[in-house]
């Protein structure tokens, strides 16, 4: 179960003064845990850029040799201060990814580890702006979406899941969460059995998917439509990135209060901690080798879709 562990976060920062130490202070009791907070300051104001390393028995960070696993809680702000009061339906992806370390927290302080680590990045920033989008609102940031890719998308992750809040579109009509097809170097592939299966167990549920398009897995800021920023982290490295979409039936703007529903950002958590288990253990993969090899090989690179591309 993982409603303790959202539940203690989403209290934590449901406050204007939530800062990247509000997180520290959370993982104080857990001294295996590192946890390191940077503030970056933009042309609109300053946010928090923090990452959390949850060492497995076999990883990386130790001289072992198991994978490293990513999550990344993608946002414009959790809350959007002064012209809203309290948190705003954009904070669930932070929510779901510091909930999602505690909850490896807990596990690891209780005797169950891990094999290998587990890297959680995302930002928290209170008093965010806002930004004209259809068919509603969204929240933006401080900082552009290269300093998020930059603080969030750690080199070491070697598979990474990116959960966005992702309601304010008419295209998933469900509530709960959804993933999409696994994005690599530019490549949309076949959504991952693997995390059909993982979806289906945690959720008890037919699993839930979404469609993206090229234009969802190019950079921001290159004057085409995108449905939000979950996969804005694919742009940024050659790992395997999958979102995590928390979704709603009704159209919800990302600057929305009131918004946010405990038990979708638990089943997003579930499904996280799952998938790190699988995959950390080796046996779990977001993607088929083989024929990405094959791929590569008939078509070439696709990684000009990670960049800025042509200017006209």
């Amino acid at each position: 179960m993982s409603w303790k562990q959202t539940i203690t976060v989403y209290e934590a920062l449901d406050s204007a003064y939530a800062n990247g130490e509000t997180i520290k202070e959370l993982f104080r009791p857990y001294p295996e845990v590192t946890v390191s907070v940077q503030t970056v300051t933009g042309e609109e104001g300053s946010t928090d850029f923090v990452k959390i390393v949850i060492p497995g028995k076999n990883g990386k960070s130790s001289g072992g040799s198991a994978p490293t696993f990513g999550i990344v809680g993608r946002l414009g702000g959790i809350g959007a201060r002064p012209s809203r009061i309290g948190m705003v339906s954009d904070a669930d992806g932070a929510i779901a990814a510091v909930a999602s370390a505690l909850k490896l927290a807990d596990m690891q302080k209780n005797g169950d580890v891990l094999e290998g680590d587990v890297i959680v990045s995302t930002h928290i920033c209170p008093d965010a702006p806002t930004q004209p989008h259809e068919p509603v609102d969204f929240m933006s940031s401080p900082v552009d979406i290269l300093t998020m890719n930059r603080y969030e998308v750690v080199p070491e992750m070697e598979a990474l899941l990116s959960i966005d809040t992702t309601k304010g579109n008419r295209i998933i009509n469900h509530k709960g969460i959804a993933i999409s097809p696994t994005v690599k170097e530019g490549y949309i592939l076949r959504v991952s059995e693997d995390l059909l299966r993982v979806m289906e167990m945690t959720t008890g549920q037919l699993p839930v998917t979404f469609p993206i398009t090229t234009q969802d897995i190019t950079p921001y800021g290159n004057d085409l439509f995108h449905i939000n920023s979950i996969l804005q982290p694919s742009v940024a490295t050659d790992a395997p990135v999958v979102g995590v979409a928390i979704t709603a039936q009704s159209t919800v703007p990302g600057c929305g209060t009131g918004a946010s529903h405990e038990g979708d950002i638990a089943l997003a958590v579930k499904f996280a901690v799952e998938v790190a288990k699988e995959y950390t253990a080796g046996v779990s993969t977001f993607y088929d080798e083989a024929e990405f090899a094959n791929l590569l090989g008939r078509y070439g690179s696709m990684k000009m879709l990670q960049t800025m591309g042509r200017e006209e």
